[in-house]
C-alpha cells in the first residue's frame, strides 16, 4: 500500500510539474510585424521594421514568471520612401552603422485581464536603455502547419524618441512613437 501511495504521489508532482513548465516559443518573422507611427506636421507617418528576432518564455499556469527578449536590425527600417528611410539610419536618428540594433529584454509580466498583460522591460536603442511598458494580448495557441504548435500575441507601447536620442529636436515631427506588433512563434523543442 504504502509503495503504491508513493508511486502515486511521485506520479502526480511530475504531472504538476510537467504541466507547469515554461514554454518557449520562437518568433516566426514570416508571419509577424513590427510597425510604428509618428507624426509628421499634422499627419502621421507609419513604417516598419522588417528585420527582427526573438523568444517569448511562457508560462501558462504563473503568467508573471513569463519572459520576452526581442532584437531589431535599425537597418531594416521602411517608410516607403527610400531618401526618408537613409536619412533615419544616418546619425540624424539612429546611426544604424554604429547602433545596428534595437533590443527588449522584459524584466516584469502582470497579467492585467484573461488574456491580457503589462510587460515592462528595458528598451535599448542607440546604446540608451529605458524602461518601457508593453500592452500585450494573447490572441491564443493552435496547431500550425506541418505539427507546429503556435501562440499569437498582439503589443502596442508608445515612447518619447528623445529618451533616446533618436533625432533630437525637430519641429516637424512629434517626440511620441507609436509601436504596433503582431507575433506568431513556434513552441520550440
Amino acid at each position: 500500500m504504502t509503495k503504491q501511495l508513493l508511486a502515486f504521489l511521485a506520479a502526480s508532482l511530475l504531472a504538476a510539474s510537467t504541466h507547469a513548465a515554461v514554454e518557449t516559443y520562437a518568433i516566426d518573422t514570416t508571419h509577424s510585424s513590427v510597425g510604428f507611427r509618428i507624426r509628421h506636421f499634422v499627419g502621421k507617418v507609419p513604417g516598419s521594421l522588417g528585420q527582427f528576432s526573438g523568444t517569448i518564455q511562457y508560462n501558462r499556469d504563473e503568467s508573471e514568471k513569463s519572459s520576452v527578449a526581442a532584437t531589431i536590425d535599425v537597418a531594416s527600417i521602411n517608410t516607403s520612401n527610400e531618401r526618408r528611410d537613409n536619412h533615419l539610419r544616418s546619425d540624424d536618428f539612429f546611426g544604424a552603422a554604429t547602433h545596428p540594433k534595437i533590443t527588449f529584454q522584459s524584466t516584469d509580466w502582470k497579467k492585467t485581464g484573461e488574456s491580457t498583460f503589462a510587460v515592462t522591460g528595458d528598451l535599448t536603442i542607440k546604446n540608451i536603455t529605458k524602461p518601457v511598458t508593453l500592452d500585450v494580448e494573447l490572441l491564443g495557441f493552435g496547431d500550425g502547419s506541418r505539427g507546429a504548435k503556435l501562440s499569437g500575441w498582439e503589443a502596442t507601447t508608445k515612447f518619447d524618441r528623445t529618451d533616446f536620442e533618436v533625432g533630437g529636436i525637430n519641429p516637424a515631427i512629434g517626440n511620441e512613437v507609436e509601436i504596433t506588433i503582431t507575433i506568431e512563434a513556434a513552441l520550440q523543442p
